[in-house]
């Protein structure tokens, strides 16, 4: 079945990102105006061929920082000049840090504060900024469906084994901070599905599992034995949760966390 968004605003955060292309794509698909905030309004290649299947002026790329909530209320501005008050809004932005991300790994106690303060700052602070700058103006209008995205790492540790065949020393340790800031997106998920949901706001989390993006042969082979469908998620296998939380199909869904993982958590 076929979601129909026309008429709908959606904005996304970090549209530019790793899956922000995936996002944009479905609620465009799906006939939504969608208004993509990043840092940078330069469009890579990739994200201009994906633009290239939908008409033009449905899509909105406006220049903004989720550390920085004067830059956000100023997109909040251009939204409405340009598409109208949001009705959709996904909290895509954030930081996240691959094996080699940055060359270099640590010991637990050695971790940089920096290293730490950075991703919590985006991933979670930031996810509450955008909601105080975004969130009234969908109380306001008395409808819109917030989707945090979250991570499977929101709600289980790393397994430290996927990654001891990297040659890297110290060995590659996921950053703490990352799995913290997804809890934390999670949490704020539930806080405000209360607060808003007399106002007829909805409030998800969206929590991927591992997904396909360029990881090695055989970090790749030991996540898959790790899930029970024996893979990695796809692009495809995102959309339709999302557009399930975006539209109505989820009217009586609010609170919660949709775990997107090929079934990772179940043993």
């Amino acid at each position: 079945m076929r979601v129909d968004l026309s008429g709908q605003v959606a904005v996304v955060t970090g549209v530019l990102g790793r899956l922000g292309g995936i996002w944009a794509d479905a609620l465009l698909g799906s006939g939504a105006v969608v208004v993509g905030l990043d840092r940078t309004t330069t469009i890579p290649p990739e994200f201009g061929e994906l633009l290239a299947r939908h008409p033009s002026d449905r899509f909105h790329l406006v220049e903004a920082d989720v550390t920085e909530t004067a830059s956000l209320r100023r997109a909040l501005e251009t939204c409405l000049v340009k598409a109208g008050s949001p009705t959709i809004l996904v909290n895509n932005a954030g930081i996240d840090q691959p094996p080699a991300a940055t060359g270099g790994s640590w010991h637990f106690g050695d971790i940089p504060a920096d290293v730490s303060e950075a991703v919590l700052n985006v991933n979670a602070l930031g996810v509450l900024r955008v909601c105080q700058v975004f969130g009234p103006e969908m109380v306001r209008k008395g409808t819109g469906s917030v989707i945090n995205i979250g991570s499977l790492y929101g709600s289980m540790a790393p397994d430290p084994r996927l990654y001891e065949h990297l040659p890297q020393d110290p060995p590659f340790l996921k950053p703490p901070s990352y799995g913290m800031s997804k809890a934390g997106a999670a949490a704020l998920t539930r806080y405000l599905a209360a607060l808003w949901g007399p106002q007829g706001v909805r409030v998800n989390t969206l929590s991927p599992g591992g997904v396909l993006g360029g990881q090695d042969p055989l970090f790749r082979g030991k996540f898959s034995d790790r899930v029970p469908l024996r893979r990695m998620a796809e692009a495809t296998d995102l959309t339709g949760p999302l557009l399930f939380l975006a539209s109505d199909m989820s009217s009586y869904v609010t609170g919660t966390e949709l775990l997107v993982d090929g079934g990772y958590v179940c043993w």
